[in-house]
């Protein structure tokens, strides 16, 4: 079915929401949510933030509003600035108003467990994060990110990532917002675990140079999405919703 380009001047805050509500939160759901310029560059001087605009800020905010976790690559939090997930007192009240706890809880991957206990988004989080890794990991690392955040082992050589999605499942989060990177996203699509794929398109040339927002080993099968909604916001900015074809009537 084709669907038509809403502006997002003339919907209501409802409306919006709406547009990105899924129909039962509690069947687990993984959401990715990445911004690409018109050929198709993640980031530019090494920032996806570059790539953004009031717009994408607005649609990026409520799909955290949306959600019970945001999953995210270590290297992401680092290279981004991550500051501590706190939501805008509005969308705190929203969360309250709707039975959501008032923020949600941020997940990180990370294999080398490269980060620092003393980052404000650890240390000032105010939900504890949850930190996932695997048994060779370093022992040292672990200890001291624990006094912190949940550090939690999947896996053996590597971070298991449907261990990962059930554990958030069963500590009463399934639903899951990733926000990259590359890497994470590639290794997700490679478990088979992305439900949605929303897509920010910046009005924007960057030129040579980025990656893609996908990154790892070639798939071994490409997936099939259908597009649920699009969204256009007056910057210039396009928002795409695609779900899984076989999750089409869940959301």
């Amino acid at each position: 079915m084709q669907r038509p380009i809403l502006a997002l001047s003339d919907l209501t805050e409802a409306e919006v929401i709406a547009a990105y509500q899924v129909e039962d939160r509690s069947v687990p759901h993984l959401r990715s949510n990445f911004v690409t310029s018109l050929d198709g560059a993640m980031e530019i001087e090494g920032k996806s933030k570059a790539l953004s605009g009031p717009s994408d800020q607005e649609i990026f905010g409520k799909l955290r509003m949306l959600s019970d976790v945001v999953l995210v690559g270590a290297g992401t939090v680092r290279i981004e600035g991550y500051r501590p997930l706190r939501l805008t007192a509005a969308r705190r009240a929203w969360r309250i108003e709707h039975g959501l706890a008032e923020n949600p809880t941020l997940a990180i991957v990370s294999s080398r467990l490269d980060l620092d206990p003393k980052a404000p988004f650890l240390a000032e989080a105010p939900v504890r994060p949850i930190v996932f890794t695997h048994p060779a990991s370093p022992a040292a690392a672990r200890e001291a990110l624990e006094a912190v955040a949940d550090v939690v082992v999947c896996g053996r050589a590597g971070v298991d990532l449907h261990a990962v999605v059930g554990t958030l499942v069963e500590r009463g989060l399934p639903q899951v917002l990733t926000e990259g990177g590359p890497h994470l996203q590639g290794a997700l699509t490679e478990a088979d675990l992305i439900d949605e794929m929303c897509l920010s398109l910046a009005p924007i040339l960057a030129g040579p140079g980025s990656g893609r927002i996908t990154a790892g080993p070639t798939a071994t099968a490409t997936r099939s999405y259908v597009l649920r909604s699009a969204l256009a916001g007056d910057d210039g900015f396009l928002f795409f919703r695609y779900l899984r074809t076989d999750r089409v009537g869940e959301a």
